[in-house]
């Protein structure tokens, strides 16, 4: 059995104003053979900025509010709501109040997105 704690992992901080913590898949403290799974902590403010991938998505909201916006259809989103996001759609989630947003993603097929290493060399913001 394997059991962590989410506050256990470092995480990375990305410059759209996020903390992402990895906490399954490559190179975090547990991985799956299909998926990848992590938590963020969306500053006020800050933002997962536009961007799609292959992979197919699930946003939580665990706490906070803000808006999501998935192949320009936008849609407010609030504690307890998740978000199924297509495949290759272009997607954005921006934390539009004075509080964080914390949101768990998981999304398959696992690999490590190309849009996080994009952001940190400044590419997209």
């Amino acid at each position: 059995m394997k059991i962590n704690n989410v506050y256990n992992v470092k995480g990375t901080k990305f410059p759209a104003g996020r903390l992402t913590r990895v906490i399954v898949g490559p190179d975090a403290p547990m991985e799956a053979q299909n998926f990848v799974m992590g938590h963020v902590t969306i500053y006020a403010g800050g933002s997962v900025p536009l961007h799609s991938h292959e992979q197919e998505e699930v946003y939580l909201i665990v706490s906070g509010s803000g808006m999501i916006s998935i192949d320009n259809e936008s849609e407010r989103v609030t504690e307890g709501s998740y978000v199924y996001i297509p495949p290759n759609s272009t997607h954005i989630l921006e934390n539009t109040s004075d509080d964080n947003m914390i949101m768990v993603f998981c999304y398959s097929p696992k690999s490590i997105v190309e849009h996080w290493k994009q952001e940190l060399n400044g590419e997209i913001k």
